[in-house]
């Protein structure tokens, strides 16, 4: 009699770390047999990887293990949140273990129950996430996440290129190369090196389509990098956190740039190409943050060429130097204040949408809707619906973008 395949649900929080980690832990489970299902499905095993960048973040964990528990399943939970509160999550009705950060991959022979080597050339997304660095050294002062993971940990490139090898050979044409602090890559191998020479070993050992760069930060934005983002093959999209337009914030947070090295880089970056979108992160609500600083901090935020904002509540974080700065700052004005950098964020992808309208765009193609339409994704992260012959899932196709309708386009294939 034929032994059933075993059932697991996966659920996933916070950023492209955790999605990449999630999408290896599948891909492998998928290749040795495993069902991958939903909560619905009455798995086996759930594996909930965890968030702790925000007290939302938090929230929205401790939920999720809730509800993998009253399933009846093993519970295993991992990530950064479950790593600074091992006790709390221990303690959680239904939990079977805690995995650390470190060990993630180790669940997956916990779950088959022998040892077996990751693989990290299938993904369930058309565009896969490449994790070629871990860890922060940084001391960002409201940020809990370094010490949920650690120190900067590089792959070596070797590693890292035949990882990027390994995916474009199971036909994906993009690759998100993504780190915790992905700007410091290689600065803790022997000996040194740097993401600019990542980037180009991968551009002369693969035939990859596209390379995105994930969040990186604006000092780690170097000749190299510049001359590297003019290569037709990386695209054409940077997310620089600015977190603060305010000096006196950026201060406090221990941010190593001023509000004007900050815009003096971007704007110089923006002279490359004027179809290159630019995202950025801002912090609302840090402690002390007068109306004033969040106002120089809008007014910078507009004027830059940002083709879209996250606007993110300051949540005070245990342990971190933040939380213990006085005048900690009112929830219902910030609230107003990130509402108001969401809508701005709004009028700013509409902006850049409509600049790209009538210009032909290189997308990859993910999902087709009811209606026959394919979403894809351009090189600047602008998200266009195609009509047209049916794509295969992370192909390549050129299109003609006709109109912006609000942040998206639409488009007609032409090949």
């Amino acid at each position: 009699m034929q032994e059933r395949k075993k059932k697991v649900a996966i659920l996933t929080l916070g950023c492209r770390v955790n999605q990449s980690e999630s999408s290896v832990i599948e891909g492998t489970l998928k290749k040795h047999g495993v069902s991958i299902v939903t909560l619905g499905d009455n798995p086996d095993f759930c594996i909930v990887n965890t968030c702790t960048v925000t007290g939302k973040s938090d929230a929205s964990s401790r939920y999720l293990i809730r509800r993998a528990a009253r399933t009846g399943a093993q519970v295993i939970v991992t990530g950064c949140f479950s790593q600074m509160e091992h006790n709390e999550v221990c303690k959680l009705q239904g939990v079977s273990e805690v995995v650390p950060t470190s060990d993630k991959e180790k669940i997956i022979s916990r779950v088959l129950g022998y040892d077996v080597d990751p693989v990290y050339s299938l993904h369930d997304r058309a565009r896969p996430y490449l994790k070629v660095q871990d860890g922060c050294n940084f001391s960002c002062t409201y940020c809990a996440v370094p010490m949920a993971r650690g120190r900067s940990r590089s792959l070596s490139i070797d590693e890292a290129v035949t990882r990027a090898s390994d995916i474009e050979l199971q036909g994906y044409h993009e690759i998100v190369l993504t780190g915790i602090h992905l700007g410091s890559y290689g600065q803790d191998l022997f000996p040194k090196t740097s993401l600019a020479r990542l980037i180009r070993d991968i551009l002369s050992s693969t035939s990859l389509f596209r390379i995105r760069l994930s969040s990186i930060e604006i000092n780690e934005i170097d000749d190299e990098l510049i001359e590297l983002i003019g290569d037709p093959r990386v695209c054409k999209h940077l997310h620089l956190p600015l977190q603060s337009g305010s000096d006196l914030i950026l201060k406090l947070m221990n941010r190593n740039y001023t509000a004007q090295t900050y815009q003096k880089k971007l704007l110089r970056l923006s002279r490359i190409s004027s179809d290159i979108a630019f995202g950025t992160d801002a912090i609302v609500g840090f402690p002390a943050e007068e109306h004033k600083d969040f106002i120089l901090t809008y007014e910078l935020i507009k004027e830059l060429p940002f083709s879209y904002i996250h606007a993110f509540p300051y949540s005070a974080r245990s342990g971190t130097l933040a939380a213990t700065l006085k005048p900690q700052i009112a929830g219902n004005i910030i609230s107003d204040r990130a509402e108001a950098l969401k809508e701005l964020s709004r009028h700013k992808k509409e902006a850049f949408a409509s600049v790209q309208a009538n210009k032909i765009l290189d997308v990859i193609a993910e999902e087709e809707d009811a209606q026959g339409y394919t979403t894809g994704t351009t090189s600047n992260y602008l998200k266009i619906d195609m009509k047209g012959s049916r794509l295969n899932r992370g192909s390549v196709v050129f299109v003609r973008s006709i109109a912006a309708n609000s942040d998206r386009l639409r488009g007609v294939m032409i090949s």
